[in-house]
């Protein structure tokens, strides 16, 4: 029966790997390693297997694992983005100094915006996700999440420039 399982996990999984793997790496954002928030989701996955209704939604099956397990995260660890240096793992012996105040400004004010939106345009313009597919996670409309976008450049770009004036 073991095998039976793994065989299925196995099947269901290999085609949505590199999907899976964008959107753990849009997440993360720098609350832990996306590698990890793979490894885990898999693992509860795998376990909960025979939960999973409906094969074709594999895919969003593994999101909604991934999702609540970054939310038990932040509830564990409480980040405060604007007040901590965490950014330093992304260092890079060719990195400038700029770019990495760039990243850090960027990161700061993706932190601002409201959680829909912030993960809608982290799907969208990072992890390449359709709209269609970031409504489908989301569990809204694809109107809805145009909405999302639209106002998260919006505010983003308002925030970037209050920066830049400074």
């Amino acid at each position: 029966m073991s095998s039976d399982k793994q065989e299925k996990f196995h099947r269901l999984y290999t085609p949505v790997h590199d999907k899976f793997e964008r959107f753990c790496r849009a997440r993360v954002y720098g609350d832990m390693d996306y590698f990890d928030l793979m490894h885990e989701s898999v693992i509860v996955a795998y376990e909960k297997l025979d939960t999973l209704k409906n094969e074709g939604a594999f895919l969003y099956f593994l999101f909604g694992i991934c999702v609540k397990i970054l939310a038990s995260s932040k509830r564990k660890k409480k980040p405060s983005y604007a007040d901590t240096n965490e950014w330093t793992h992304l260092k890079d012996p060719g990195n400038a100094t700029d770019q990495r105040t760039e990243v850090r400004i960027l990161h700061e004010a993706l932190a601002v915006l409201p959680e829909d939106q912030k993960e809608a345009l982290m799907l969208f313009e990072i992890a390449g996700f359709t709209i269609k597919e970031i409504a489908t996670m989301q569990q809204s409309g694809e109107s809805a999440i145009k909405q999302r976008l639209v106002r998260g450049r919006n505010k983003l770009t308002e925030l970037l420039t209050q920066n830049e004036e400074v």
